[in-house]
């Protein structure tokens, strides 16, 4: 049975005191929003990161970052190693977000470096993927997905796969509040499933946790979670407050 996984990315919000209480608030309510099989994950900016894992130590809250280097270490001015993540008690890195690649020209290629590394650490990637409203209106999401999953998992083996979170996340529907209806996710996330299934195999196509990701909140998370195919979400805007998150995470529960 997958996992429900429930992740919240918190982008490049909140400093040192407004990640206290907002974790805080979090862990307050937790117990009694989340069953044993729901996974929930928080990645704050990487100024957080230590902070985080103090306060979540010994707690059911699991830490991730919002994304990371290809590099071991060196002259890369800016950015963040693998090493440096497990050294603060990251157990999950996103990777391939959608804001990455729009506004950071991360490729396929690219992501696939860095897919590898987190695998070959130990780090557990949440792999995203997803089109553009351009895309989908000339009708393209299928093409776009392929692609994607293709580029992104190129050199990835089917033992490496078996430890990633895959996320869905429609460009249109990022902080726009528009939000895919439950069968539009579903339908790609049956397509995603069945791509994985012929780039590795049925079983571990159907083992993958594949997340939601695009303007989820308590209001339409039942619904979304509701579909075969849908194991969790990746939370922007709602994981910010503690009250819209734990609704999220207590949806898994129904």
């Amino acid at each position: 049975m997958r996992p429900i996984v429930i992740a919240g990315n918190w982008k490049m919000n909140l400093d040192l005191g407004e990640t206290r209480t907002l974790l805080n608030g979090i862990l307050q309510g937790v117990a009694s929003a989340r069953k044993e099989s729901t996974h929930v994950i928080v990645c704050p900016p990487f100024t957080s990161l230590s902070l985080a894992s103090e306060i979540l130590r010994g707690s059911a809250i699991r830490l991730g970052a919002q994304n990371m280097s290809h590099h071991d270490n060196g002259a890369f001015t800016g950015e963040i190693s693998w090493g440096m993540l497990k050294a603060v008690g990251c157990r999950y890195v996103i990777i391939g977000h959608s804001e990455r690649r729009q506004f950071y020209g991360e490729t396929d290629k690219l992501i696939s470096l860095k897919m590898k590394k987190a695998l070959d650490h130990d780090l557990i990637p949440i792999f995203c993927v997803g089109e553009t409203l351009e895309q989908r209106e000339r009708g393209e999401t299928e093409t776009v997905i392929t692609n994607q999953i293709r580029g992104g998992l190129e050199g990835v083996s089917t033992g490496e796969a078996a430890r990633m979170i895959l996320a869905y996340e429609p460009v249109w529907a990022i902080g726009t509040g528009k939000t895919a209806t439950p069968q539009q996710a579903q339908d790609v996330h049956k397509v995603i499933r069945s791509l994985l299934a012929d780039q590795f195999d049925s079983t571990l196509a159907a083992s993958i946790p594949i997340q939601y990701g695009g303007s989820v909140k308590p209001e339409n998370a039942s619904d979304l979670l509701a579909c075969d195919d849908i194991d969790g979400a990746l939370v922007g805007g709602a994981c910010l407050k503690a009250e819209s998150f734990l609704g999220i995470v207590a949806s898994a529960n129904r």
